[in-house]
């Protein structure tokens, strides 16, 4: 998710398309917060990986 998330930034800001950089944001940040919540070991939707 945070890859997809940055290849969505990067091509936001190539392609000068606003609402893909917005959406690259998000991802980064939700996978982000997932990574370090699986990470801690506090499972995330029943599980301890997200991925």
């Amino acid at each position: 998710m945070i890859i997809l998330g940055i290849i969505a930034v990067i091509a936001g800001l190539l392609l000068k398309i606003s609402i893909l950089t917005t959406i690259g944001v998000i991802l980064v940040v939700v996978g982000a917060i997932l990574a370090v919540l699986g990470s801690t070991g506090r499972a995330v939707g029943g599980r301890r990986h997200y991925f």
